[in-house]
């Protein structure tokens, strides 16, 4: 075999060889290629350092779940704040702080307990008026004045937001459209947007100023009212077509409230006359056969008969009461 001959079959091996060399070479960068691909896949699932991303999503969720709890502890506190004496002044819209309150009802008391006492009535009637006079009777007054101010503002307050409608729609800002309600309605629809007009006018959020009016009138219709507008204010949106549904919500609210009204009067007389008719009676015995009561009226027993009588009424009173005022 010559020289020529052997370089011949050398050359093709090395041709043969350098191939194969490639071919291999760029099989195994895809094979790395993919394998580097799926392997980036499992880090991202479950490799050495996915524990941490597992310990963000916790430390997000400890977040989130405290932020909500805060929230609603934020909102029991103002809630239990609506309840107390203090808010209960602002809402009958009395002029005096809790402590005059308490020395008012105290006077009272000591008042009632007092005549008692003059009349030569017995220690437990004399205690058990002073009692109720000088703690019962001043808040069911309170209860009463804000329970017929809440009533006016809740007749008037749809007519407002009829106000706003019609001023938004002819072009008028929310601005102006509030001033009307504070100048032209009556009270105590014209005292509380006054002062939110006020309130705005020096700086005050409406939102604040909002939350401020639903504390003076702790009302579901000012709360929607509230609603709306932060609502509006924060996505946009039709203020006008948003303000008429809610009138026309709150006028469904009132015609209901009022059929409510009309169906229980019938039971409300009957609870009425259950309930005159045993002091009545024992009012009409005493005037025409007064020796016929006299042992009721100067006897331990007779005294704590009277008690028991009394505590029994009360209860049956409150029980009707319970049963007559329907939640809706």
């Amino acid at each position: 075999m010559d020289d020529s001959t052997i370089l011949a079959i050398a050359g093709a091996g090395m041709v043969l060889i350098l191939g194969y060399l490639a071919i291999g070479s760029g099989n195994g960068a895809s094979e790395k290629r993919k394998s580097a691909i799926v392997n980036s896949g499992k880090t991202e699932k479950g490799g050495l350092f996915s524990f941490l991303k597992s310990e963000d999503n916790s430390n997000r969720r400890k977040q989130i779940e405290a932020s909500l709890g805060d929230l609603e502890l934020r909102t029991k506190n103002k809630e239990k704040a609506r309840k107390s004496l203090r808010s209960k002044l602002v809402q009958a819209d009395w002029k005096m702080t809790p402590q005059t309150f308490m020395i008012m009802s105290v006077v009272m008391g000591i008042a009632a307990a007092g005549i008692a006492l003059f009349f030569k009535l017995s220690p437990l009637i004399i205690g058990g008026l002073g009692i109720v006079v000088g703690f019962g009777l001043p808040r069911w007054i309170l209860g009463t004045v804000i329970t017929r101010r809440q009533k006016k503002f809740t007749e008037h307050f749809s007519d407002a937001m009829d106000i706003i409608v019609r001023g938004v729609r002819t072009g008028l800002p929310l601005g102006d459209c509030l001033k009307i309600i504070a100048h032209e309605s009556p009270e105590p629809v014209q005292k509380e947007f006054r002062l939110v007009v006020e309130a705005e006018g020096v700086g005050v959020p409406i939102e604040a100023c909002l939350e401020r009016m639903y504390d003076r009138i702790p009302l579901s219709e000012v709360k929607f009212f509230a609603t709306v507008l932060n609502i509006q204010k924060s996505t946009g949106g039709n203020l006008g077509e948003a303000l008429a549904n809610l009138s026309s919500v709150l006028r469904g609210r009132k015609m209901l409230r009022e059929k409510i009204k009309a169906l229980a009067a019938e039971a409300k007389a009957s609870a009425m006359i259950i309930g005159a008719l045993p002091p009545g009676v024992m009012i009409l015995v005493t005037v025409m056969a007064p020796e016929y009561m006299d042992e009721l009226y100067t006897t331990k027993t007779g005294h704590r008969n009277l008690m028991i009588g009394a505590a029994l009424m009360v209860s049956g009173t409150l029980v009707m009461r319970k049963m007559i005022n329907f939640k809706f």
